[in-house]
C-alpha cells in the first residue's frame, strides 16, 4: 500500500463519528450515482426503441376470412354495407351538419349490453374509413374494463390509453401505434387500472378528446366504448364526442334497453343505430343496417 493510500485510509478512520456512523467514501457515491444514471438511460433508450418500432402488422387476409372489411379491390358485401354506414357518418363529420355538432369527427361506438358486436362494428368502421383517400382514422379502445380491439386485430401494445391517462411520463405519441394500413392508427386500452373507469371521465381525457378533434382536420376518431348500461363513464365519454353509433343485435337487444341507453346520451349528440347479425332474406350470413335517429 502506497503512502498516499495509507493517508487516505487514515483520514477516513478519523472521520468516523463516535456513535459508530461511517462517512461514505465520495468515490463510492459517485460510482453509485453513475450506475443509476446509466440504468435510467438504458431504460429510456429501451422504451424509445420500442416506440420507434411500434408498427402493428395487421393480418389483412385473416381479417377478411373473418368477414371484416377487405382492403383488396375485390367487391364484397361487408364492404358495401360499411360504405353506406360510413358515408352518413362522414357527412355528419365534415358536411353541413358538422357546424351544428361539437367534435363531429369523434365517433363513439357502443351498445346497451356486452356481446352485441360493438368492437366488430368499430373495427369494420375503422377499416372502411381507412379506404378513404382524403381521410385518416384513429381507432381507440376505450373499453378499458373489457378491452377487445387488440385481441380482435391480434396485436400487443406495451402502452395504451390507461397508461397515458394515469401518469405523466407518456405523451400521446408514446401510445399511438402506426399500422401497415397507411391511413389507420391505433391506441390500445392499456394496462388494467383500479380507477380505469374514472380515468375516462377525467379532465386529462377531455383535453385528449379536444386535441383529437381539432389537431388534424382530416382525421376521424372512433372510440370503441364500454356498453352504456351499468357504466356511467360511457355517457361522460359521449359528451366529448359529436356522434354515437349504438350497435343492436337483431332479435336479442330489448327495446327497453335501447330506450334506457339512448336516455343516457346528451341530447345534442347525433345518434345512429346499427343492427348487427341481421339475417338476410336470401343466402347465408349476417348483415348491417344503419339508421340515424330522428
Amino acid at each position: 500500500m502506497s503512502t498516499i493510500e495509507k493517508a487516505v485510509n487514515k483520514q477516513a478512520e478519523l472521520q468516523q463519528s463516535k456513535d459508530g456512523d461511517v462517512v461514505v467514501d465520495p468515490a463510492s457515491l459517485a460510482t453509485e450515482k453513475q450506475q443509476r444514471h446509466d440504468t435510467l438511460q438504458q431504460a429510456k433508450q429501451s422504451r424509445k426503441d420500442y416506440l420507434n418500432s411500434a408498427t402493428v402488422q395487421l393480418n389483412l387476409e385473416q381479417l377478411e376470412e373473418k368477414n371484416f372489411v377487405s382492403l383488396s379491390p375485390e367487391r364484397r358485401l361487408i364492404n358495401e354495407e360499411l360504405r353506406s354506414i360510413k358515408r352518413k357518418l362522414l357527412n355528419n363529420a365534415f358536411g353541413g351538419l358538422s357546424t351544428t355538432l361539437e367534435h363531429p369527427n369523434l365517433i363513439m361506438v357502443t351498445s346497451s349490453r356486452p356481446g352485441e358486436g360493438k368492437t366488430f362494428t368499430a373495427v369494420n368502421l375503422a377499416l372502411s374509413m381507412a379506404l378513404e383517400k382524403d381521410k385518416t382514422v384513429l381507432l381507440i379502445d376505450a373499453d378499458v374494463l373489457r378491452p377487445n380491439v387488440a385481441k380482435t386485430l391480434n396485436f400487443q401494445a406495451e402502452y395504451g390509453l390507461t397508461d397515458y391517462l394515469s401518469g405523466d411520463d407518456l405523451s400521446v405519441e408514446d401510445v399511438l401505434l402506426s399500422t401497415n394500413v397507411d391511413r389507420l392508427k391505433l391506441i390500445a386500452a392499456g394496462k388494467p387500472h383500479h380507477l380505469s373507469t374514472e380515468l375516462l371521465a377525467s379532465e386529462k381525457m377531455m383535453k385528449l378528446a379536444t386535441e383529437f378533434a381539432t389537431r388534424y382536420p382530416d382525421r376521424v376518431v372512433i372510440f370503441d366504448a364500454p356498453p352504456l348500461l351499468g357504466v356511467n363513464e360511457t355517457a361522460v365519454l359521449a359528451s366529448m364526442c359529436g356522434q354515437a353509433v349504438i350497435v343492436i343485435e337483431e332479435n336479442q337487444t330489448k327495446l327497453a334497453e335501447i330506450e334506457q341507453a339512448v336516455a343516457l346520451l346528451p341530447e345534442e349528440l347525433a345518434v345512429g343505430f346499427v343492427i348487427n347479425k341481421a339475417h338476410r332474406n336470401q343466402g347465408k350470413g349476417y348483415g348491417y343496417y344503419y339508421s340515424p335517429s330522428e
